[in-house]
C-alpha cells in the first residue's frame, strides 16, 4: 500500500512506516497530522487516481523533529567589475513518520 500525497507544494510517495523529511510545519513535536491532498491511491492491488484529489482519503503522520539542512553557499562574481557576493542559507525542514492510509 501507498500513497501519493502533495505536501508543502511537493510530492511525496509514501506508505506506513516511512520516515520522510518536508518542508517545516508549524506544528509541536509529537503532534500527529492528517494530509488530505492524496493523489494517488495504490490499496489492495487497486489503483485510485485523484483528479486532482482521491475523495475520502487521508494520510496521518506524526511529526518527530525539526530542524536545518546543511549549510547551502551561493557566490555571485563578474569578472573585471569587482563585484561578488557570497550568502549562505540553511533550509528549514520537519521530519515526518507516516501513520496510517486511509
Amino acid at each position: 500500500m501507498f500513497a501519493v500525497v502533495k505536501i508543502g507544494g511537493k510530492q511525496y510517495k509514501v506508505s506506513p512506516g516511512d520516515k520522510i523529511e518536508v518542508a517545516k510545519i508549524e506544528k509541536p513535536e509529537g503532534r500527529t497530522i492528517v494530509f488530505k491532498d492524496v493523489l494517488l491511491l495504490w490499496k489492495d492491488k487497486k489503483l485510485k487516481i485523484g483528479t486532482p484529489i482521491v475523495k475520502q482519503s487521508k494520510v496521518k503522520a506524526k511529526i518527530l523533529k525539526h530542524g536545518k539542512s546543511e549549510k547551502k553557499i551561493i557566490f555571485k562574481y563578474k569578472p573585471k567589475k569587482r563585484y561578488k557576493i557570497k550568502k549562505g542559507h540553511r533550509q528549514l525542514y520537519t521530519t515526518i513518520e507516516v501513520v496510517e492510509i486511509n
